[in-house]
């Protein structure tokens, strides 16, 4: 599973806060203890007003380059942002996000011809997120084959179905899955991610239905999870369910995880950002 630590996002009280105090110290920690509970890429989002959002969203990149190895998830709405900051990327990472609203293939993919650079895709056009799956499945196709113009293979693109909300929709995870699932047929070697929380959106006991989300999801072949590596519950949730659906050779993931202290019950006094 390839986890994009989600935490360092303007739109988080705490986050926001700190982008306005500018305290450094706290995007590094927040940074740090990412990459330390095993996050593979950093998502860095300003989630600002867009007049400050191009500087915001340099000064997270720095922070977070400077202060772990890790590579970047660049997330914005506004493509033209992440075509300003893409040059202060230190090594390839994950463009967050293309999808069928106005022309923001036509201004991503250009950025990624000739490099290692990846890309998320949503499965979502200017009518908003598709409430079926054929039309989530006709819009993945469209953005692999405007991929392709470019030379981006699917291998290098992470698609996200886009569950919604399970109290507007109680069907919203067949159909998860049935796009997902269909998506993999078309390409078998491309990637799908996914969000955690929209699922639990409007619900009590949200934890609980985005930990079981998660596990369902892994199970049915999902590759990617834009979630919180520092929330002990749900790694540990994950690791045991990508050991139960055979993705883990002989439990080697689960069993170094556990060695090394990153899943397991809840300590008393982990810290977590909410």
């Amino acid at each position: 599973m390839i986890i994009i630590g989600e935490k360092i996002n303007g739109t988080i009280p705490r986050v926001k806060k700190a982008i306005e105090e500018k305290n450094e110290d706290f995007i590094r920690d927040l940074a740090i203890r990412q990459a330390e509970a095993g996050a593979d890429y950093i998502d860095v989002c300003a989630g600002t007003a867009p007049e400050v959002e191009l500087e915001t969203l340099k000064w997270l990149m720095d922070i977070v380059q400077d202060a772990v190895d890790k590579p970047l998830c660049i997330d914005s709405p506004n493509p033209r942002v992440i075509e300003q900051v893409l040059k202060y990327a230190k090594k390839p990472g994950i463009i967050n996000s293309v999808s069928e609203e106005k022309n923001k293939c036509e201004i991503i993919y250009p950025l990624l011809k000739g490099t290692p650079w990846q890309v998320i895709g949503l499965t979502c056009d200017n009518r908003g997120i598709p409430s079926d799956v054929q039309t989530r499945l006709d819009i993945a196709k469209i953005l692999v084959e405007k991929a392709q113009k470019y030379d981006i293979t699917p291998d290098r693109i992470y698609i996200d179905p886009l569950v919604i909300a399970l109290a507007t929709d109680t069907q919203s995870m067949h159909k998860f899955v049935e796009a997902m699932v269909g998506i993999k047929k078309m390409y078998p070697d491309i990637k799908i991610t996914s969000g955690l929380s929209n699922i639990s959106f409007g619900m009590p006991l949200r934890k609980v239905i985005n930990q079981n989300f998660l596990i369902i999801a892994v199970f049915n072949g999902m590759d990617s999870a834009i979630m919180d590596p520092c929330n002990r519950e749900m790694m540990t949730m994950l690791m045991a369910a990508e050991a139960i659906a055979g993705r883990d050779k002989f439990c080697r993931k689960f069993s170094n995880a556990y060695r090394k202290g990153l899943i397991g019950p809840v300590k008393e006094n982990d810290p977590s950002i909410k």
